[in-house]
Formats: structure tokens, C-alpha cells, sequence
């Protein structure tokens, strides 16, 4: 984890954002701050409004208050696609992976696609875009599946191969939705190891939600806090749980 002194700008920044949904506050006022070369967990219980906060961070949702910064920009009004090209990617909690296409076709597919013939853009893929993709799937351990379907993957695999076609177009900050949901122990490290390796050797920024503690705890140098849509807590791993109201956020005690 990274324990020296935060840059003074942050790369992300939510300020006072709330989201409704019908008169029911999804996300209400809430301030949160990515800092360049962090990892930053997003907790709470289900319904905590979690998703609904990567989404407008991410701009897949309009918000009905506040602002979005993205490296000192006011991103609030602008399209998920330029904020993609901006440098921000994201993952979901539900795969979306090519489950027809290859593991390679999977990550050339992912790198700024812009709505050429596909079998033209499988074609035509310059060096630079094979070399990244070659990289990327050295380092995520997918090398030796690079030439399966997709669909055939298990969950696991599918995750990593999900997180290598977020880092095709080589984003600044990457928003990680729930990576380690339904997936078995053995490869939660790998997800785990390889996080560490993009964040400690590569200098990527991660802001990641999460409902495994233990690997938010090994992870993260800051964790945020929701509950019912409000923000109820932030600080260290160690700090966040010792945090008697976030223990009865979620145990009820």
C-alpha cells in the first residue's frame, strides 16, 4: 500500500453529488477524493448506494446535484465515452466480457473501438495495440488462453480478462465493481497480486468497490464508507473497522 503524503489535486473527485431516483436519495451529498498512484476501497451494505455513485462517477448517470472532477476538470455534463478517452475506465459488477469472441479478440475489440468493421479492426491492429494487448495478458496470466473463447473462461478468468480490456486504452484511474464477487479463493490473490503489480510497477489508480473485507484490507491504503446513500465514514483499513457505526451499519450491533 502506498503510505506516502497525497498529491494536493486529487484525480477524482466527488463533490457533494446526490442522485434520485423517483423522490428515494440513491446518493446524497457525498464527497469523496482519488488521489494519483491509490487504491481506494468503496464499502457498505447492499443498497448503500455504491453502484449508483461508481455510475455517476463513471457518467453513466446523470446526477441532480453536485459536481465530478476528473484531473481538475468539471467532467459533470460530459459523456461516458469522453471520460473514457479522458482516462477513466471501469469494470461491473456483472461480467461483460465478448462471450463469442477470443480472449485476444476480447482485448483488441476494447482499445478505443470506433465502430470500424470488426473483422477489419482484428485485421489491421497496429503493433503498438498487439504489443499492449500481449503485455497485458502476460501480465494477468491469460497468455496461454489468449486464443479460447471468452465464454469458456471461468468466473475468475473472465474477471481478469474483464480488467485487461479496461487497461487496453491505458486509463489513468480504473473503477472496479465488486471484482472478487463469485469468485474462488486461489484466484481472488491472483486479482489481488495483480492489482498491487498495475498499482506499485505501472502507477495506476484504483477505486474499488468491494464487499470482501479482507481484501479491501490487504488492498487499499483508504476506505470510504456508504450507507443509505450517505457518506458514514473514510479512513484507513485498520481505521474503518474499529469504526463503531460502521460495524453497526453492518452487522446491526
Amino acid at each position: 500500500m502506498n503510505h506516502s503524503p497525497l498529491p494536493t489535486l486529487p484525480l477524482l473527485e466527488a463533490q457533494q453529488v446526490s442522485k434520485y431516483f423517483g423522490g428515494l436519495a440513491a446518493v446524497k451529498q457525498v464527497d469523496i477524493a482519488i488521489y494519483p498512484g491509490e487504491i481506494v476501497g468503496l464499502v457498505g451494505p447492499n443498497g448503500s448506494g455504491k453502484t449508483t455513485l461508481f455510475n455517476c462517477l463513471s457518467r453513466l448517470e446523470s446526477i441532480n446535484q453536485g459536481r465530478i472532477i476528473f484531473r481538475g476538470r468539471d467532467i459533470t455534463n460530459t459523456r461516458p465515452y469522453q471520460v473514457a478517452r479522458m482516462g477513466l475506465s471501469r469494470t461491473f459488477q456483472k461480467l461483460r466480457v465478448y462471450r463469442q469472441m477470443t480472449v485476444w479478440e476480447n482485448m483488441l475489440v476494447s482499445h478505443q473501438w470506433r465502430g470500424e468493421n470488426l473483422l477489419t479492426l482484428f485485421q489491421s491492429s497496429d503493433r503498438k495495440t498487439s504489443k499492449r494487448a500481449r503485455e497485458l495478458l502476460e501480465l494477468l496470466k491469460l497468455s496461454p488462453l489468449k486464443n479460447e473463447y471468452a465464454g469458456n473462461l471461468s468466473g475468475g478468468q473472465q474477471r481478469l480478462l474483464e480488467i485487461g480490456m479496461a487497461l487496453m486504452p491505458d486509463p489513468e484511474i480504473i473503477l472496479l465493481d465488486e471484482a472478487t464477487s463469485g469468485i474462488n479463493p486461489t484466484l481472488i490473490e491472483t486479482i489481488k497480486d495483480r492489482i498491487l503489480l498495475l498499482n506499485r510497477e505501472y502507477h495506476k489508480t484504483f477505486l474499488a468497490i468491494e464487499h470482501n473485507i479482507n481484501f479491501i484490507s490487504d488492498l487499499c491504503d483508504r476506505v470510504y464508507v456508504l450507507n443509505q446513500g450517505e457518506k458514514l465514514a473514510e479512513g484507513t483499513p485498520t481505521e474503518i473497522q474499529a469504526n463503531d457505526a460502521v460495524v453497526e451499519a453492518y452487522f446491526g450491533t
